[in-house]
């Protein structure tokens, strides 16, 4: 990611002063109903199934999956005599080790570079002897562990922005200009970052204001998005290019914030400055993180409480054509991570 030069973090605090010039901010406001998804950790260290239900576990996009142990904790801390272990798949085939597939002797299973097709049930059936002491009696003891894998990714954050600003009237060419400037200083202050602003829109109403009589205001709106044209070069070789964007989009926010946030010290710091017709009302500027899903992948908490704020991969008898944030049925569909219904 490229960082600005002071050059450039110059020139976004002139764009900055211009725009206060025709309509000062005198206070700053903030309404953050989001943070950051907390998305499943699992440690490094190994995990036993605790011998009840399927565990549900889920596993990053193109990450490793944990190392799955076939035993509970229980029989991990007993002697077991002459172990077998056997691993089915979600194709309910035998696993066997390869590239992506690792296997060890002592039955632990890890699944590497984790992609849609590996979700569903993974089985592991342990088979031991128990042996009485006094008679050499030899027992064949089979136990059977399920495990739910389940591929998900991070959602895609975009910011659902709104400001009003007072105006002279609601009839005029001034109102459109100023809905035209503002779109292009904040399109410029966050262009390095692959965003832009889409869908603005404006309305103008009438505000009867405490002490202050009727007032006519600018209802700005504006949605804040990291997929702006070229958006794939900040990618570079990174696989999960949702982090970038993602990390870029929260740059985008802070910038914005940041911006409106130096006008309003600005006008504060400036006593002879006169307020303009058209300015910032205050408290109205509102942020509101939008989730989406990549294609084949959508959230379900009550399915997967666990990974409630995940993307989790589309599972059979469903599928996800868009960017949309919830699995649509389809019973034609046999297959995790359906795009499509056939």
């Amino acid at each position: 990611m490229r960082t600005s030069s002071p050059a450039e973090s110059k020139r976004r605090a002139g764009g900055a002063v211009d725009l206060l010039r025709l309509f000062p901010l005198r206070e700053r406001e903030r309404t953050f109903i989001e943070r950051l998804p907390c998305a499943p950790h699992f440690p490094k260290a190994a995990m036993f199934h605790p011998y009840s239900d399927p565990i549900k576990i889920y596993v990053k996009l193109h990450r490793n999956s944990p190392i799955l142990v076939c035993m509970d904790f229980k029989r991990a801390e007993k002697e077991t005599v002459d172990p077998t272990y056997l691993w089915i798949g979600p194709n309910e085939k035998q696993l066997t080790g390869n590239y992506r597939i690792n296997i060890t002797e002592t039955g632990k299973l890890m699944v590497k570079d984790f992609l849609e097709p590996l979700s569903g049930l993974y089985t592991c059936t342990l088979s031991y002897k128990t042996v009485r002491a006094e008679t050499q009696e030899e027992k064949m003891v089979k136990q059977r562990y399920d495990f739910m894998i389940f591929a998900y990714r991070e959602p895609d954050y975009s910011y659902q922005m709104a400001v009003r600003f007072t105006t002279k009237s609601c009839i005029g060419r001034y109102n459109d200009l100023l809905f035209r400037v503002l779109k292009k200083i904040l399109d410029n202050l966050i262009s390095d970052l692959s965003c832009h602003v889409i869908e603005p829109s404006y309305k103008c109403h009438v505000v009867k204001v405490p002490k202050n009589g009727l007032i006519p205001e600018l209802f700005i709106a504006f949605q804040v998005n990291p997929f702006a044209p070229g958006w794939r070069g900040a990618c570079k070789d990174s696989i999960d290019c949702e982090d970038i964007t993602n990390h870029n989009i929260l740059q985008a926010r802070d910038r914005i914030e940041e911006f409106f946030r130096s006008q309003a010290y600005i006008f504060y710091h400036d006593f002879n400055k006169t307020l303009p017709a058209m300015h910032f009302v205050d408290h109205s500027f509102q942020v509101i993180r939008l989730d989406s899903c990549r294609p084949g992948f959508g959230k379900n908490e009550g399915l997967h409480s666990n990974c409630a704020s995940c993307c989790v991969v589309c599972s059979p008898g469903t599928f996800s054509p868009d960017v949309d944030v919830t699995c649509q049925t389809c019973i034609s569909v046999h297959i995790y991570g359906a795009k499509s219904c056939p």
